[in-house]
């Protein structure tokens, strides 16, 4: 949803300047809308979810106008939306009709709050001009009110009104500048941002968590620094001039501050839920100009219908569809030319299901209770839990060293090369887990093998999406090896190129892998023979060192082997007594 942007505005990208600490004071403008300065009776009418209710929000792309082109065409008169809508007539902005049958629909699919996906900014207003005559971002929430209230003076439920907040305007803006929020002009610019929207809306349309309304912010990137100065700023600033309220803010997982919740975008490449979930029904951007191929099959709904499922096996108190319609990159549930009402009707049937509190079963054809999964590289991969991947600078190619068939990092445009992962969603047991990552490597050349990680390492890039696995020292002695990654609070989002949850880097050296394995240390027990024997199934690091202990009583433990595995998956048989009503086991990590 931005390149589009970005060649609209090619000209003042070229001269983006710094808005710094040691520029002038702001100019602070004046509110747009006339709803500011609230008092308590102004929320007369207002409702409020709580934090224990369920809720399910999407973004709303309400820049379309087919009266002036507004978002219909690339630069050069090309159709630049992949989906459409089902007519052309009265599809804008501007229309109260429009934005009616969206909340219809909306209604229909089981929304709770949509969430304009709004570019106001400060250096966009247009002095002396009604909000009518403003840009976009401004000039269609009006038309958007007008519809809800008629809709609630007929006895109807709409779904609530929040705020995405489209953060690139922190970048790409009409005054050139791009912002640093840790400077005091960089703190007005975002809260104004904010307070000029919620001054367009009345309370009473106002979607809001424990009398908090709502607002999520796009991606920390485009701003030039941040700080939770910023996000305190917004809060204090929204109370004084909102009645004592202060927003219910949801972060991208980008954003290194303390907010009330955190979501992770690009849910429509796969399901992501660090806090509130985000999920989708593909992605497809093929008709935006500029941009690198990147699709994402929609598999006639199966693909939209696995993701819901995934969400409703572990699912959070939120989730936000990604996206109501956005049509340019092909993310759009909303009523279309291409899909009808499918996806209406489709997240209807999960909406109910979800709310419901309903988990399904695990998937049988899924790795959920698997401690180990893994993938066989060579000319066809042969993969069992873990899919290898090529994307952006994760070429690769078949290749066979010393007799083992393998796959090594091809040369890109970038100067790095890596291996991407991605694990089946079944085997992802907690929001933080604890795993061993083992590579079967051809130590090819003296340099350094490393691995990077979906993990909770904030200061790592894209706030933990690339978290530092450890590294392994090559010495090019051209023999197969094997080493094991030690994974710690692993959150395996999807968040890497690709929608992959790990990446080993090689940098230019030609290091063949073989096979790479995800094990979740302990013990499965495989069956009892007749001779009442146990047979145990011992997950562990290779080269590790672990005491496998018996008991009959939870108290007394006695000590049945030391072991030190060759591989990351053995087996060992105790020869139980046939009067034994029940025998318990552990394993011990005693060394590394």
């Amino acid at each position: 949803m931005k390149l589009l942007f970005l060649s609209l505005l090619c000209a003042a990208i070229a001269s983006v300047s710094t808005l710094r600490a040691s520029d002038p004071a702001p100019v602070i403008l004046p509110p747009l809308g006339p709803h500011v300065n609230l008092k308590e009776s102004d929320f007369n009418g207002s409702t409020t979810f709580t934090s224990s209710d369920r809720l399910v929000v999407t973004p709303y792309f309400y820049w379309y106008d087919v009266f002036t082109g507004e978002h219909l065409l690339d630069a050069d008169g090309t159709d630049a939306m992949t989906d459409h809508p089902p007519t052309m007539t009265g599809f804008s902005l501007r229309s109260p009709s429009w934005h009616r049958t969206q909340l219809l629909d909306m209604t229909d699919a089981g929304i709770d709050v949509l969430l304009p996906v709004y570019w106001g900014e400060p250096s966009q207003r247009l002095p002396g001009q009604p909000v009518a005559h403003q840009p976009w971002s401004f000039a269609g929430i009006p038309p958007l009110v007008a519809a809800r209230d008629a809709l609630l003076q007929e006895g109807r439920n709409p779904p609530k009104i929040g705020l995405f907040y489209d953060t690139s305007t922190l970048l790409y803006n009409a005054a050139g500048r791009q912002v640093d929020l840790t400077t005091a002009a960089g703190r007005e610019w975002f809260y104004e941002t904010v307070r000029d929207f919620f001054s367009l809306v009345p309370p009473r349309h106002w979607a809001m968590i424990d009398g908090k309304p709502i607002v999520f912010l796009y991606s920390s990137a485009f701003a030039v620094a941040h700080d939770q100065a910023c996000i305190d700023f917004l809060a204090t600033s929204f109370a004084r001039e909102f009645g004592g309220r202060t927003p219910f803010v949801v972060r991208e997982i980008s954003w290194q501050a303390r907010t009330e919740q955190v979501y992770a975008w690009g849910g429509a490449l796969g399901l992501k839920n660090p806090g509130v979930a985000s999920l989708g029904p593909g992605y497809d951007h093929s008709a935006v100009m500029g941009r690198q191929p990147l699709v994402v099959p929609r598999e006639n709904g199966a693909f939209f219908e696995r993701n819901w499922l995934s969400f409703l096996r572990r699912p959070s108190r939120m989730v936000m569809i990604e996206t109501w319609n956005e049509y340019h990159e092909g993310t759009d549930i909303a009523a279309s030319r291409e899909y009808g009402r499918q996806y209406i009707t489709l997240n209807r049937r999960y909406s109910d299901l979800f709310k419901a509190g309903y988990q399904p079963p695990p998937d049988p054809n899924s790795f959920a209770g698997s401690r180990l999964v893994e993938t066989v590289l060579g000319a066809t991969n042969i993969s069992s839990g873990v899919l290898q991947f090529d994307s952006a600078d994760g070429a690769t190619q078949a290749a066979v060293e010393s007799g083992s068939p393998c796959r090594i990092a091809a040369a890109t445009r970038y100067a790095d090369r890596f291996l991407y992962f991605k694990i089946d969603d079944g085997f992802k047991w907690a929001d933080a887990m604890e795993v061993l990552v083992v590579v079967d490597y051809l130590d090819a050349a003296r340099g350094t093998m490393r691995l990077d990680f979906d993990g909770s390492d904030l200061s790592a890039p894209l706030a933990g999406a690339y978290s530092p696995g450890g590294s392994v020292a090559l010495s090019g002695s051209r023999a197969w090896s094997t080493t094991s990654f030690h994974l710690k609070a692993a959150r395996f989002l999807n968040r890497q190129n690709g929608g992959a949850d790990f990446r080993i880097g090689v940098g230019t050296l030609p290091v063949g892998i073989r096979r790479v394995q995800v094990v979740r240390e302990g013990l499965k027990a495989l069956h009892t023979p007749a001779n009442n024997a146990c047979d145990l199934q011992i997950f562990g690091a290779p080269g590790n060192t672990y005491d496998l202990e018996a008991s009959d009583d939870l108290f007394v433990w006695t000590p049945l082997v030391r072991l030190r595995p060759s591989t990351a998956s053995s087996r060992h048989l105790d020869s139980m007594s046939p009067d034994r009503a029940a025998r318990w086991y552990r394993l011990r990590h005693t060394a590394f």
